[in-house]
């Protein structure tokens, strides 16, 4: 399952890894987001790190493998089984909060201090509320988005949601973009 290239993988990646496909669950991040955002994540000591759509926690493996001991973790699902899953494997750990909660009603109605990352893994935060949750992103901090190529799970015409996201990005003048052709097609974007 582990690309032998990818080094420093998360012991508990494969863990969940097996108990994703154990469950059936379908939408497993890749290896690649996951190298990439724990070395995001390595690079804000003492940061503060939100994701939107935990899943059953792959993802969230890689962030926390890259965080320091003063670092916080928010990850939000709407799904109560998947982020029970998740508290399995990471709910002790007093840096990480799991949520389960509708993304969008979160997003307008946090009010606390923004973040050095965030990693848009679900539609809100993506495809809706995106101007709320750039809001969020400090001065320096990340907005991470993947499955910006095609994905064989896209429903019919999702390709205009994509098109769409990546036309309202490029013309943000507060942010500085990068859209790349690797894993799944990643956006990152940080604010100036």
């Amino acid at each position: 399952m582990v690309d032998s290239k990818i080094h420093d993988v998360p012991e508990i990646h494969e863990e969940i890894w097996r108990k994703s496909k154990e469950i059936g669950f379908t939408m497993p991040s890749d290896l690649y987001i996951g190298t990439l955002l724990k070395t995001l994540v390595s690079s804000k000591p003492k940061g503060r790190f939100l994701e939107l759509g935990t899943g059953i926690g792959l993802s969230l493996s890689w962030m926390i493998d890259g965080m320091d001991e003063k670092s916080k973790l928010i990850t939000i699902d709407n799904d109560s089984d998947l982020t029970e899953i998740a508290k399995q494997y990471f709910g002790k750990d007093p840096r990480v909060e799991i949520i389960c909660r509708d993304g969008s009603e979160w997003i307008k109605d946090y009010r606390e201090e923004k973040f050095d990352l965030i990693f848009a893994d679900a539609w809100p935060g993506k495809y809706s509320e995106t101007d709320e949750l750039l809001d969020l992103i400090k001065i320096g901090g990340f907005y991470v988005i993947d499955d910006m190529a095609v994905q064989p799970n896209w429903p019919d015409g999702h390709e205009k949601n994509v098109e769409g996201l990546v036309a309202y990005l490029e013309n943000r003048n507060d942010f500085s973009l990068t859209k790349m052709n690797w894993s799944t097609g990643i956006i990152i974007a940080v604010r100036k």
